[in-house]
């Protein structure tokens, strides 16, 4: 708790807006609110349509832009170390969410989802899973999909443990989030 307090006095140093944002998310076919850590500017959702020409993912339904131009400075830091992603444990308290599974996903993407993609929404999502393991945002949007499906088709506790403890390693290895 200390350290989400420190986190929030610098959010708030760093640029205007609160230090959490609540964004529309789905899990089973029902929309949530997910929580994050505020990494962008605070009207970063309403200027994404005049950005969407620099998409990078021109493969399917999600937006993913590398330099956004949204992203704070202490906001790249928290993307950085993923540390933006720790209030999503409110999510799992809450039981909108679990620990490990498919990530969850804005509705208006989701309604340009194909049937195959829809399976995903099968199971509840998670804070990580074994797409965000294997390479997350460098995934085409149908190999997040399937790798989402192959974890809903092997699915066990010990699958689950075993993503945890490769999503740690990501944790302290791997600083691509950015």
């Amino acid at each position: 708790m200390p350290l989400f307090i420190l986190i929030g006095l610098v959010i708030k140093y760093d640029s205007k807006g609160p230090v959490l944002v609540k964004l529309k998310r789905v899990s089973q076919k029902k929309e949530f609110w997910m929580y994050k850590f505020r990494s962008m500017i605070a009207n970063a959702e309403s200027m994404k349509q005049d950005l969407s020409h620099l998409n990078e993912r021109d493969d399917g339904p999600l937006f993913k832009l590398r330099n956004d131009p949204r992203v704070t400075r202490f906001g790249t830091f928290l993307r950085k170390y993923r540390i933006d992603e720790f209030p999503q444990l409110i999510n799992v308290l809450f039981g909108d969410m679990s620990l490990v599974g498919p990530r969850p996903h804005q509705p208006d993407e989701i309604a340009k989802y194909a049937r195959h993609h829809k399976r995903v929404l099968a199971i509840k999502s998670g804070m990580t899973g074994l797409a965000q393991v294997s390479g997350s945002s460098d995934l085409s949007f149908d190999e997040e999909v399937a790798l989402d499906s192959l974890y809903i088709e092997r699915w066990s506790l010990w699958f689950d443990v075993k993503i945890l403890f490769m999503t740690i390693a990501k944790l302290i290895f791997d600083k691509s989030a950015v």
